[in-house]
């Protein structure tokens, strides 16, 4: 338990995002195996897992499903949050914006007027990342 106990953090996104995941240790190695709603859920646990842990992969396998494959995932808009600052938080680059705006334009009429508690869809990252 002493590695469930240092991924604890790990854990807690887990839960966070909403993943059904079970844990074990075996062969000094912790195991994540279960799903995810969206893939930014799941790389919202990976990013933890390299941020805070250097020896992540001698010490954990994270087996995970995706049950949605589009949308790369959903952003609830809290207070402060731009289409900007979400793109910069998420894709890495704030002049990414239109791409989130045009996959919600069924709830927004402009990219400067979101709501806190909106649900946006976020697009993926390969599409995204496309000039």
């Amino acid at each position: 338990m002493a590695l469930q106990n240092d991924y604890q953090d790990v854990l807690d996104v887990a839960k966070n995002v909403g993943a059904k995941v079970e844990t074990r240790e075996e062969g000094g190695k912790l195991i994540i195996k279960g799903t995810v709603e969206h893939a930014f859920d799941r790389d919202r646990m990976w990013d933890q897992i390299k941020a805070k842990h250097p020896k992540w992969n001698e010490e954990i396998m994270v087996n995970l499903t995706v049950t949605h494959a589009e949308p790369y995932g959903i952003h609830t808009v809290k207070s402060g949050d731009t289409l900007g600052k979400l793109a910069r938080d998420i894709y890495g680059d704030a002049k990414l914006y239109p791409k989130i705006f045009e996959l919600n334009k069924d709830q927004l009429k402009d990219p400067d007027k979101i709501q806190v508690g909106q649900k946006l869809k976020l697009p993926p990252k390969t599409i995204v990342n496309v000039a």
